[in-house]
């Protein structure tokens, strides 16, 4: 299984700002593709962007367009997050999915992925 450290969460007042870390551990995300998802207590795992290793093409749910951005180098994704607010307040997640396994409609699915990191706390309250 796959290993991941994840960091960056915290709180903050609304309309800060949180940059997400998931960093690969002991293997190479060039191989995967990777989504950030959000979760609630008692909730499914929702997904928030994803973006391709092969392409580094991305994809967003809607209502964090202009709001979230994802970005990768070669060890870490990072998902940088902007003009917090209370309802963006859950625990996020970052998953791995092998490389061309994805359908193009289901980047934002949790079924497609295989591997999880173990989540970091945002809060978005003040």
């Amino acid at each position: 299984q796959l290993q991941f450290v994840e960091s960056g969460g915290g709180l903050v007042q609304p309309g800060g700002s949180l940059r997400l870390s998931c960093a690969a551990s002991g293997f190479s995300l060039d191989y995967y593709d990777i989504g950030w998802f959000r979760q609630a207590s008692g909730k499914e795992h929702e997904g928030v962007p994803y973006i391709s290793s092969s392409t580094g093409s991305n994809n967003y749910a809607d209502y964090v367009k202009g709001q979230f951005t994802i970005t990768r180098d070669n060890a870490t994704v990072y998902l940088q997050m902007n003009s917090l607010r209370p309802e963006d307040t859950d625990v996020y997640y970052c998953a791995a999915a092998p490389v061309g396994l994805l359908c193009r409609l289901c980047v934002l699915d949790k079924r497609g992925y295989e591997d999880w990191g173990q989540g970091t706390q945002v809060n978005g309250s003040s």
